[in-house]
């Protein structure tokens, strides 16, 4: 049995302000040819399918031709909800889905059942749990004391029941502690949504979804996927993949990685502006890439943006790196942190990841959250 595992698609998701769509086009085109090219029987898609609860659209109809291709190549589908989708639209017809061998986590009600898939002989028990807070968990088990995300964690996998003689498989979307993160990805303070991979014991393999960099934790066969894009440049230097699972039976799971190629890359480059726009020293590459260049230069070059998108027309982001800056931002460091608020904080984390601040709507909107996760802290 074959099963390849994705996570984090992301679909619609714009970065620095560029729609991401038609790069997500491309790459999915390219999964499906190795879908086709592994003769793979099942595809677990280990949540945030859209990059917002509210999907543009486009991203719907991206998504569903997606899922529809998978399924014209005899795809058995295993699909969860991540922290970015909404779990009641991605669960919605999910059971008349079933019908297309395509099964969506529900909305958690407390219960997860296996869906048990056979295929040549070997069948495997899959468990879908989307993402859950422990907020989300405790009304379930008012019994247990939960505190954190490892105790939901726990608390959903024992009321699993899980069949150790079976070769049972969790598809999930968290954090597990000892995972390395990236620019993208949502974070919380302090590190509170670490789940611990010692709770995971009971499955042969852990399809994880959350984290953009392919990687594994604790043992090989806990793993993220990653993103199939690159969605920050602090992930320019991560190489994207998708995970392929050959199943042989109880404890025989070997896994391999497939390389993506983006359409576009994100690529950082720096130097003066003279180093970025000489010729001899961009000839060869691809000037189409996502790029973000950072100046060297110790005076602004006038309109240096608009100048340098003529040679590099998906410019995203540009800065400078000077004495004027690195002394800016000493003092910014030293004299503003422990004034700033939790919103300022915010806006700052917003606008480095998209370039842009937070609306005034969005402020509001982030100001409410606070204030009611003070309430519910008190």
């Amino acid at each position: 049995m074959k099963l390849l595992h994705l996570a984090d698609l992301h679909i619609g998701k714009r970065v620095n302000e560029f729609p991401m769509i038609e790069d997500q086009q491309f790459i999915l085109g390219q999964i499906l040819s190795i879908i086709e090219e592994e003769k793979t029987d099942g595809v677990i898609l280990a949540g945030d399918i859209y990059d917002k609860s509210v999907p543009s659209a486009e991203a719907v109809k991206l998504f569903d031709d997606f899922l529809v291709r998978m399924t014209e190549l005899g795809q058995t589908v295993f699909m969860i909800s991540g922290n970015h989708d909404s779990a009641e639209r991605i669960a919605f017809g999910g059971r008349l889905m079933e019908n297309s061998h395509v099964y969506v986590s529900p909305v958690y009600n407390g219960h997860v059942k296996a869906v048990p898939f056979t295929k040549d002989g070997v069948t495997v028990s899959i468990y879908l749990l989307p993402f859950v807070k422990p907020a989300q968990v405790r009304p379930f088990f008012e019994e247990m004391e939960i505190g954190d995300y490892t105790d939901a964690m726990s608390a959903c996998i024992q009321e699993m029941h899980v069949n150790p003689e079976e070769t049972n498989i969790l598809v999930t979307h968290q954090f597990v502690t000892g995972a390395s993160r990236c620019d993208s990805e949502e974070l919380s303070v302090g590190g509170t949504d670490n789940v611990d991979a010692e709770v995971f014991d009971a499955f042969d393999y852990v399809a994880l979804g959350h984290l953009h960099g392919p990687q594994h934790i604790y043992r090989e066969t806990i793993r993220y996927a990653g993103s199939p894009l690159k969605y920050s440049f602090s992930e320019r230097n991560q190489v994207k993949s998708v995970t392929v699972l050959e199943i042989e039976g109880k404890g025989r799971i070997s896994v391999l990685t497939r390389a993506l190629t983006a359409k576009h890359d994100l690529r950082e480059i720096r130097g003066s502006y003279a180093d970025v726009t000489f010729r001899d020293n961009y000839l060869g590459t691809n000037t189409d890439d996502y790029v973000h260049i950072i100046l060297t230069d110790e005076t602004d070059v006038p309109d240096a943006l608009a100048k340098l998108r003529v040679i590099y027309p998906n410019l995203m982001r540009l800065e400078y790196d000077n004495t004027r800056t690195r002394t800016s931002n000493a003092i910014l460091a030293e004299e503003a942190q422990a004034e700033k608020s939790e919103i300022d904080l915010l806006d700052e984390l917003y606008e480095l990841q998209n370039g842009v601040h937070l609306s005034d709507g969005q402020r509001q909107y982030a100001q409410s959250l606070f204030e009611s996760i003070r309430e519910e802290m008190q």
